[in-house]
């Protein structure tokens, strides 16, 4: 059979043969033993139920086996023996281009080459999946080679409910991740449901179709590492020859060595696992790699002495760099963490003192052991951490939860009202009243009140052609758009917008491309509505082959996390997910392709609610009438929110949009004057 003929069979009547475990990729950890005899009964009988009962003795030994070794049913032996890629998308089969580009979304997330885990279906992150299993992908992809125009696909964590009628401005597919009932919401909740094979982990962008890679971050960490870069400048000096100190080379958090060699600095990133390190250095987002922590130092000593631009690889332990750092007295100016800490205990983080091959033996057979050497590790670190600040280091929390684990495991991540580094239990509750983190969210100190309050976020487009020159192409379209914009825009929004003109024109000779031919830049929603016309103006005339537009959940208004996206809501809703919710209904009725809802993501199962979309540009003026609808929504729905919450730079960009839109009519708070609390 040849690829379309594969993609339209779905799960074969005649069982493949058992695929090889390969050893050269990079395989997922093994999960916790977590099901009990009976459970084990039911998650063997969950994984049967898509085969014919003709197969059910064959593949019960099989599936068992999977299941005792890994924790979970991945169903190895299905997966494809076709290379796994974003092709182009008129090689897909199918009735309908919608269909068609997100099946090429969806292959670009398996791509060895991007995925994290390709084998176990996890794009980033340690757990963030496409599917649970490979039956569930065999299923999808048939799905979408049937559809046509009046169907929508309905998938619940990876599972195909099936294809409904609903009509032409439906979304064509909707997506749930982990949407669990609220009391079962527990990192071993994940563990459990997830060993059953009910519900899943989508991360951000992996459950949603929508990563891109590590572009997606790059564009996001430069920004940041270029505006964390400014706050520790005196006299508007650049980053030339000041540090940056980070961890984690796995899934997008190779992003940031790259990030720190556009921004200017040097970057020191630490990874455990030798095949993570190896692929971001053949990949070229990391220059050179070291193991030795006296070379190291003699390596960053040299570099910050010529005042060089350069991105090292550490393979070993942060923890230990930030100590021996300490040790040696080299100075770190700007400090952070991109580990994968919202799965602290099943691979998103290595604690000091063990091997990669040692902790990934003990998280799986004596877990609680684990969780007491990730505890102690992350209070090793923060000890560290806490004396390179004392010295003028500016540390920050990057989303990935560090600041919250780190206080759950007892370290002095908090500071009292004498301004001493202490833990959440030597908190005084009636004296710390005012206690907090000692260090802040990114999003707290700067994507917050620099880039979403004006509604700037991580806009995406992907060339379904796959052709470089449409890449390029679209490039040139986003710099005009955006030259255009910024002759005529605020003070306020000038830098945003400047920053993005340089990003975008630099970004060919970055090479940021891995899998399908992709792009992110930071715009707000007239930046996003005016380039997206432009392509399908452009899509319209035949300069240009289809494109699928998207975002980060990472954004504006799409997700609400009380300890990233949302940290610099002050009002107490941080703690709620109504802006998530209300954005993913609003986009499925303006004209998204698809749209996603996920528990989960960045900061972890339970602490982050978040949503994402798709939508396929095809050069109709249908196109033209949902990208206005729907991307106009995407960002306002946030802006309105931040701006109730009395973020100042929210309350000028909905005033600034009202003026612009008279249909559009936000409630805007009574701002109350601090005097009158001087008494209470």
């Amino acid at each position: 059979m040849d690829f379309k003929e594969q993609i339209s069979q779905g799960i074969p009547d005649k069982l493949p043969a058992v695929k090889t475990y390969d050893l050269s990729i990079n395989h997922a950890p093994r999960r916790k033993e977590i099901l009990n005899s009976e459970e084990k009964k039911l998650a063997l009988r969950n994984a049967l139920r898509y085969f014919k009962a003709k197969h059910h003795a064959s593949l019960l030994p099989e599936f068992k086996e999977e299941l005792d070794k890994f924790g979970r049913i991945y169903m190895h032996r299905f997966r494809p023996d076709y290379k796994m890629y974003a092709r182009p998308v008129e090689e897909y089969p199918g009735k309908c281009t919608q269909a068609k580009a997100i099946m090429l979304m969806i292959q670009n997330n398996l791509d060895p080459a991007v995925a994290q885990h390709p084998h176990e279906l996890i794009t980033y992150g340690g757990n963030g999946a496409v599917f649970q299993n490979w039956a569930q992908y065999l299923l999808v992809m048939q799905y979408l080679s049937m559809m046509e125009e009046d169907q929508t696909l309905v998938i619940y964590s990876g599972h195909p409910m099936g294809l409904f009628p609903s009509n032409t401005n439906a979304p064509r597919v909707v997506v749930t991740n982990g949407m669990m009932i609220p009391n079962y919401s527990k990192p071993d909740d994940w563990e459990k449901y997830n060993a059953l094979g009910v519900t899943q982990y989508g991360q951000m962008t992996a459950g949603s179709y929508m990563y891109i890679g590590p572009q997606g971050i790059v564009h996001g960490t430069t920004i940041t590492v270029l505006n964390a870069g400014r706050k520790i400048a005196s006299n508007k000096e650049s980053l030339e020859g000041k540090l940056f100190v980070t961890s984690g080379l796995g899934g997008m958090s190779g992003a940031q060595p790259k990030a720190g060699n556009i921004a200017g600095c040097i970057t020191v990133c630490a990874e455990v696992n030798l095949k993570a390190v190896q692929t971001r250095h053949s990949q070229g987002w990391v220059d050179e790699v070291v193991s030795d922590l006296e070379k190291l130092a003699e390596r960053v000593t040299q570099a910050k002495e010529s005042k060089e631009t350069v991105s090292i690889a550490f393979h070993g332990n942060i923890v230990e760099v930030w100590e021996y750092f300490d040790r040696k007295n080299i100075y770190i100016d700007l400090g952070s963490d991109q580990t994968s800490l919202h799965n602290p205990w099943a691979g998103g983080y290595y604690p000091v003192g063990l091997s990669f091959e040692e902790a990934n033996v003990m998280m799986a057979k004596e877990p609680e052991k684990f969780k007491d050497k990730v505890q102690e590790s992350l209070r090793r670190q923060t000890d560290a951490i806490n004396k390179h600040t004392l010295k003028g280091t500016y540390f920050f929390d990057y989303g990935n939860a560090f600041l919250l684990e780190a206080s759950r495991a007892g370290a002095k991540i908090h500071l009292n009202n004498k301004q001493e580094f202490v833990s959440a239990n030597s908190l005084d509750q009636e004296q710390d009243k005012n206690a907090c983190f000692a260090y802040p969210s990114y999003v707290q100190d700067i994507m917050g009140p620099m880039c979403f309050d004006f509604g700037f976020g991580p806009f995406r487009w992907v060339c379904a052609s796959g052709k470089e020159e449409d890449l390029k192409k679209t490039d040139a379209i986003a710099t005009k758009v955006l030259e255009e914009l910024k002759a005529e825009a605020p003070e306020e929004i000038q830098s945003q917008l400047q920053d993005n003109i340089q990003w975008i024109k630099s970004a060919m000779e970055n090479k940021l491309v891995v899998g399908s031919k992709a792009r992110i830049l930071y715009a707000d929603a007239i930046g996003r509505i005016e380039i997206a016309k432009a392509f399908n103006d452009a899509i319209a005339k035949g300069e240009l082959g289809t494109v699928v537009l998207g975002r980060d959940h990472h954004d504006v208004s799409g997700t609400d996390s009380p300890f990233r996206e949302t940290s610099n809501i002050y009002d107490g809703s941080q703690f709620t997910a109504d802006m998530a919710i209300q954005n993913v209904i609003g986009d499925s009725f303006r004209g998204a392709t698809w749209v996603s809802i996920h528990n989960g993501g960045g900061v972890g199962w339970g602490e982050v609610i978040n949503g994402g979309f798709g939508m396929v540009l095809d050069g109709s003026k249908g196109s033209e009438t949902r990208l206005k609808s729907m991307l106009y929504w995407d960002v306002n729905n946030g802006l309105a929110r931040r701006s109730w919450a009395r973020n100042k730079e929210a309350i000028f960009s909905v005033e600034r949009a009202m003026e612009q839109e008279p249909k559009l009519k936000i409630t805007l708070p009574n701002l109350v004057e601090d005097s009158l609390f001087l008494d209470l």
